[in-house]
């Protein structure tokens, strides 16, 4: 099963020019400038659950998105809220994550706790829904985002579990544990990656969180013709899934530029896999359909 699942992604690999980090790089990203976020950092301790000040730091995250997702931060739990895609999402992403972290750590994939011993964050954890699964089977969690609401409420519900409340939350950047020179085993940014400005810096920042011999996982969705189809105008318009405006189809990247940028910041991508979406059942499934919802794994090169 698994091996046919990626069998066309190892194609595709193999169709890539052998000298990826020398081919150029076509982007329709915006050209906006990475922007800072004002005001104090908060940083929310497991244990007191207090926010403490911190400096600020220089983040590739877009002021129009910060605001867009601070105003509907109250709803991160509303599995009928406007996270409801994020929600019925969240056991394939997490499916995909156990299977290829449990490769590359040489842990069991069928224990309960199988990221035991090791460090994750979750880059843009916004109400905790990957941060909490994660800390349950057994990684030790850090989970940050720009959105000081955000950690509130990812907070407050972790703290309503003893195993979740052992995560360790701030309302910081990537960009800042870097300064930090913080270190991870595995450096998860799922569904963040369309909304910065500069995705290079941003992909430069998750790889410099990366451990040596990490993993670093990142999903988003392709800039096709059908994402523009399925992600935007039926999700935001049609059906009304996500509010009007989530979404700009010109800050989507193809699985060939998110490789390319990952290799350019010392990313080496070893497995890619869809997320198909099956109206008659409401569920999500893994798929070497790659034409919309797309995640990729890959490792810290030496």
């Amino acid at each position: 099963m698994a091996s046919s699942m990626f069998l066309a992604q190892r194609r595709w690999f193999l169709s890539l020019p052998r000298n990826l980090s020398n081919a150029r790089f076509f982007s329709a990203l915006p050209s906006e400038h990475p922007v800072s976020v004002s005001g104090p950092q908060n940083n929310v301790g497991p244990e007191s659950n207090k926010f403490e000040k911190a400096s600020s730091a220089p983040s590739s995250l877009k002021e129009p998105e910060l605001a867009k997702f601070s105003a509907i931060a109250d709803t991160w739990w509303d599995s009928e809220g406007p996270f409801k895609p994020l929600h019925k999402m969240n056991p394939t992403r997490l499916a995909f994550l156990r299977s290829t972290l449990c490769r590359h750590f040489r842990k069991d994939p069928l224990s309960a706790r199988p990221f035991e011993g090791l460090r994750f964050i979750d880059v843009g954890c916004g109400g905790g829904i990957l941060s909490e699964p994660l800390a349950r089977m057994g990684a030790t969690v850090t989970g940050i985002d720009a959105i000081e609401k955000n950690i509130k409420i990812a907070c407050l519900h972790a703290n309503l579990d003893p195993t979740t409340s052992t995560i360790e939350y701030c309302c910081t950047t990537a960009e800042k544990l870097v300064e930090e020179q913080r270190k991870f085993d595995a450096v998860i940014a799922l569904e963040v990656i369309e909304h910065v400005a500069d995705a290079a810096e941003f992909c430069k920042s998750l790889s410099a969180l990366t451990a040596h011999e990490g993993a670093t996982v990142v999903s988003t969705i392709n800039r096709s013709m059908r994402s523009y189809a399925t992600a935007i105008v039926a999700a935001e318009y049609l059906l009304q899934w996500l509010p009007k405006g989530t979404h700009q189809w010109s800050s989507f990247l193809t699985p060939e530029e998110l490789t390319m940028i990952l290799k350019r910041a010392g990313v080496d991508v070893k497995e890619m896999a869809g997320f198909v979406y099956n109206p008659l059942t409401g569920r999500w499934s893994l798929s070497d359909d790659i034409s919309v919802n797309f995640i990729a794994y890959g490792t810290k090169e030496k």
